[in-house]
């Protein structure tokens, strides 16, 4: 009988590696098509979509790196990093890699004031001036009946100027957060300028106003706030909103990158506007967020915040945006921008899937199409690709669009047909474009999507609008 057990046990053990070993093999072949499988986010209506190879990607885009977590069930089902660093050190990016994340630090960020709202410390529709105290936000003519409270900020429908922040480089002066709210940093005052309450308009300076609340109200710094309260609570314990970034995380910290590849000045920008753009982490630990926020949502059991407060933030209100993050129609997140860095964070709301994607670069770009072939992978929705459709039109009539077109203060763009296709050359333009139509007015740039609006009399072309610029034919 015991022989009998020992050999059920055996077979159930092997059984079980086995299992296992086909699971990870069944996610690591997974991974592969993803990493094989970049799609272009511009595709056309009837032409099979080209797909990439990742590093492949890197190299033509000049981007040194990127770094990828990919979250399922409330767990990290997988986490990958792909290029450099920093290419002067010759250190890879890694999944530990520390990356900034731009304005994704604005929801994290928010979770604070949510949880200071439940505290009873401030509150959504109340005038923020009663709460602050090193500063005031100046009356004006458009604060008269409505107040920036702290729903409009979270929103960004407080009528606040100032839409984000370049950083700035080592070395120099830092200002505080009252100064970068007076003009005295390198943007200017952060006021009222519409009614608050009104349309829309996005403003890091809001969620500047936001930082120096929580931080008026705490007596601590936000930083520390922020560590304690939110980061380590979800388990982000090796992120920070310090800036600049503390000495010890220097050697694992990645280096920011221009367009033209070159670095960013001392490696990466500094962020006195820390609730705006300053969060530093990786991939795996901004997911946490994600992880979080799905797990309230749809267990409906208090968390990081609450249930009501997590219900009321995925609402969403104008350009649809909540009380901290983007809201889709099935999705929730925010992306990231600052010198030298971009980021990409979504969740989705009923669905358990989440991701976050990360590089060291200026140039984005990337970040869409391995949205898409992730997308295509799992089955997601509300991530498709551009799908433009095109009209042919004959080499004798497109002839009529070629010519000089000038574009005040930019120069000269010169449209001719290059093997069948009208394009555009001009000192500023590199490479050249390649036109497609999709009327005989309306063509596109077929690299990046960007539209061209010509303008037709007695079917003769004068002018072509892109991207609120008008440019006059000259010849």
């Amino acid at each position: 009988m015991k022989k009998h057990l020992a050999l059920l046990l055996l077979v159930f053990v092997f059984s079980c590696n086995d299992q296992q070993k086909s699971n990870t093999e069944n996610l690591e072949t997974r991974i592969q098509r993803i990493e094989n499988g970049l799609m272009q986010t511009l595709q056309i209506e009837g032409e099979t979509p080209v797909t990439y190879n990742i590093n492949d990607r890197l190299r033509e885009k000049g981007i040194p790196g990127i770094s990828i977590a990919f979250a399922h069930n409330g767990k990290i089902e997988w986490a990958r990093a792909y290029g450099m660093a920093d290419s002067s050190q010759n250190r890879p990016m890694t999944t530990e890699t520390m990356l900034l994340a731009g304005s994704i630090s604005k929801p994290v960020a928010a979770l604070r004031a949510h949880q200071m709202v439940e505290e009873g410390k401030l509150t959504l529709d109340g005038n923020v001036n009663d709460y602050l105290t090193s500063w005031k936000v100046p009356d004006n003519e458009f604060t008269v009946n409505e107040k920036v409270t702290l729903r409009r900020i979270l929103n960004h429908t407080a009528g606040l100027t100032i839409w984000g922040f370049p950083g700035y480089d080592k070395g120099d002066e830092i200002p505080s957060v009252v100064d970068v709210l007076d003009g005295k940093g390198n943007t200017g005052e952060v006021r009222v300028y519409k009614e608050p309450g009104g349309t829309w308009q996005y403003s890091g300076g809001g969620y500047t106003i936001m930082q120096l609340m929580v931080t008026d109200v705490e007596g601590s710094s936000f930083p520390e706030t922020m560590q304690v309260n939110v980061l380590d609570k979800m388990g982000m314990e090796r992120s920070t909103f310090e800036n600049p970034l503390p000495e010890e995380y220097h050697g694992i910290a990645a280096t920011g990158y221009r367009n033209n590849g070159t670095e960013v000045e001392g490696k990466w920008p500094i962020y006195p506007e820390m609730a705006a753009a300053g969060l530093w982490t990786t991939p795996s630990q901004l997911i946490q967020y994600g992880i979080e926020i799905q797990k309230i949502n749809n267990t409906q059991k208090d968390g990081i915040i609450s249930y009501a407060s997590t219900e009321e933030m995925l609402v969403p209100g104008d350009n649809g945006h909540g009380l901290g993050p983007g809201i889709g129609d099935n999705t929730f997140g925010h992306g990231g921008a600052d010198e030298g860095f971009r980021a990409r964070l979504l969740a989705w709301k009923d669905s358990p899937h989440a991701v976050v994607i990360m590089v060291n670069s200026d140039n984005g770009s990337i970040i869409q199409e391995v949205l898409l072939a992730i997308a295509n992978e799992y089955g997601l929705s509300d991530i498709t690709p551009d799908v433009r459709s095109v009209v042919e039109i004959s080499e004798e009539e497109l002839a009529k669009y070629t010519g000089n077109y000038q574009i005040p203060n930019m120069g000269i763009v010169e449209a001719k047909i290059v093997e069948g296709a009208l394009t555009f050359s001009a000192p500023f333009i590199n490479p050249s474009i390649q036109l497609a139509a999709e009327s005989d007015t309306l063509f596109f740039d077929r690299a990046g999507g960007m539209r061209i609006d010509f303008t037709l009399e007695d079917g003769q072309v004068n002018e072509f609008k892109v991207q609120g610029l008008t440019a006059t034919r000259i010849k």
